[in-house]
């Protein structure tokens, strides 16, 4: 039985802030969180979605790193508006987008190229060809993942091979090379001044160059990419908590204060989430839809189509704990399909009410393949396909069919991630944007058959980098500390619809996924990425 916190404990944690940047796919935020894991102060802005060609999406890399400083700087003011001071902010964490890759030049500090964001697929005919070269089928055995579109190392073989600077800057050894926690890791310490130049395990893990046993980049994974680490500079690999690696702001109004925490976004939800025992699982529905299923201190190497990463290493004598993940590519992303894209909605809070607006999907399914498919299918050929239209379809279905995509490509992961560890799981903890709605979570316990469970505060990713920056900084010192956080007021979804209703439905979805399967041949596919 857990006992109730004392209040004086909560009094005391209460005067405890930390920070959190949260540099999202679509948005920086910055939250400021007291002890008792309660958000006090935050500011967030949308930054430029860039999508130069069919199937590119890119981010301008300064924009990224003004976007935190303008977040920090709105939220800070708030935060001493309640009357605290920035002194009162013990350390900073910060969690990010992964696999997107950005290169840099050491000696200027200047991007060379655009950030290739995650979701990109310009790389696909890469992907193929590297899927024949000798030793392609032992990459997931030594860091965790298939080769796809999706990891950073693919995207720095196409800048290579299609930037003639960043080719120079490489030949001439000065390229630096980073995810999007290095380059604001960099930038936040000033750059080539201070030349902070680290990565966290969880993301090291997501670019394909980091063993996943002794957690340093592997000469076999740099060989087989055709990188030569003598040429390039690669970010040291450090715990996801540590007071000493990541330096500090240098300037604004939290100048001086230190980043202690640094995570990978989903690993960050799930430390947010509290999944610190083997068996915990949570998944989070932001631009993409992402499953981290806590395996312990070993790696589960997937047998059925999922990613094995580091789920967190919060460094001292811990060692680091692994994850099985399953990835979908579209989640809030195909609500924005809808309202952007389509006019359905003009807000994406709405569309829970309009897929309410009907009593089913009627018959359609939407297989949101926007970029192909990922995790457990990894079909890198199928294209976005509305199947089952008719003259009696409206937008209320197709809203309601965007909303179940996700929820069947959950239960697909759901499924593997069963047969990999060998273990059903008893309940979901989820947060995310597609959370809020609450038609979306009942379909979601619908179609896996077991409940689903919200807490009340959702900024689950932004919290579990402030959780790696508190430990670093003492103000927690054991998990158990922790058990009590963001467990107010949670939302259980329980199925209601029969076995039998939710595998007719699933049965549908697979048959739907396979007949979007090789869309256009691999001439068009060619033609289409140099059109």
């Amino acid at each position: 039985m857990r006992l109730p916190r004392s209040e004086s404990y909560e009094k005391r944690m209460e005067k405890f802030f930390i920070g959190s940047i949260d540099q999202g796919t679509t948005s920086t935020r910055f939250l400021i969180f007291d002890g008792t894991g309660t958000p006090v102060a935050s500011h967030q802005i949308e930054f430029t979605q860039k999508y130069p060609e069919s199937g590119w999406h890119e981010h301008d890399p300064w924009e990224l790193v003004q976007s935190v400083y303008d977040c920090i700087e709105a939220a800070t003011k708030k935060f001493t508006d309640l009357g605290h001071k920035t002194s009162d902010i013990k350390a900073i964490g910060i969690t990010n987008q992964r696999e997107t890759a950005l290169v840099w030049d050491s000696e200027t500090g200047q991007p060379l190229h655009n950030a290739i964001a995650w979701p990109d697929t310009r790389i696909k005919s890469l992907v193929r060809e590297f899927r024949h070269k000798d030793g392609a089928d032992e990459l997931p055995e030594l860091c965790g993942l298939p080769l796809s579109t999706y990891p950073s190392a693919m995207k720095l073989v196409w800048l290579l091979r299609h930037v003639p600077e960043v080719k120079k800057a490489y030949d001439e050894g000065r390229l630096m090379f980073g995810t999007p926690d290095t380059w604001l890791l960099y930038n936040l310490n000033g750059g080539t001044e201070k030349n902070v130049f680290v990565t966290d395990a969880t993301n090291a893990s997501r670019t394909m160059f980091m063993n996943l046993r002794t957690v340093q980049y592997d000469d076999g994974l740099l060989n087989f990419f055709g990188i030569d680490k003598n040429k390039i500079k690669l970010p040291k690999i450090v715990p996801s908590s540590c007071a000493t690696s990541f330096g500090a702001i240098n300037k604004g109004p939290l100048k001086g204060i230190k980043i202690a925490g640094c995570l990978g976004d989903q690993s960050a939800a799930l430390v947010g989430q509290q999944g610190f025992a083997p068996g915990n699982a949570k998944n989070t529905y932001g631009t993409g839809c992402f499953m981290l299923y806590n395996v312990g201190t070993e790696p589960v190497i997937s047998t059925h189509g999922l990613l094995s990463t580091i789920a967190y290493d919060f460094g001292g004598k811990r060692k680091p704990v692994y994850a099985l993940e399953g990835s979908v590519a579209v989640a809030g992303s195909g609500v924005k399909f809808l309202m952007n894209n389509m006019g359905f909605i003009r807000d994406s809070d709405k569309v829970g009410e309009l897929a309410s607006s009907v009593e089913n999907n009627g018959g359609t399914v939407f297989v949101t393949a926007f970029s192909g498919l990922f995790a457990p299918y990894w079909i890198d050929d199928a294209k976005g396909t509305i199947f089952g239209i008719t003259q009696h379809t409206q937008r209320g279905h197709i809203a309601r069919a965007t909303l179940e995509a996700t929820c069947f490509q959950t239960k697909a992961i759901l499924d593997a991630m069963e047969k990999d560890s060998g273990h059903a799981l008893a309940e979901l903890a989820v947060d995310g944007g597609m959370s809020k709605s609450d038609l979306c979570m009942q379909t979601q316990a619908n179609i896996i058959g077991i409940p689903v469970n919200r807490p009340s505060m959702r900024e689950t990713t932004s919290l579990g980098a402030a959780i790696a920056a508190g430990f670093a900084v003492d103000i927690w010192k054991e998990f158990d500390e922790l058990k009590d956080i963001n467990q107010k007021d949670r939302v259980i979804f329980e199925p209601n619809i029969t076995e039998e209703e939710s595998q007719k439905m699933f049965r549908k979805w697979t048959r739907a996924v396979e007949m979007c399967r090789g869309w256009l041949d691999v001439g068009e596919e060619d033609e289409e990425e140099e059109s």
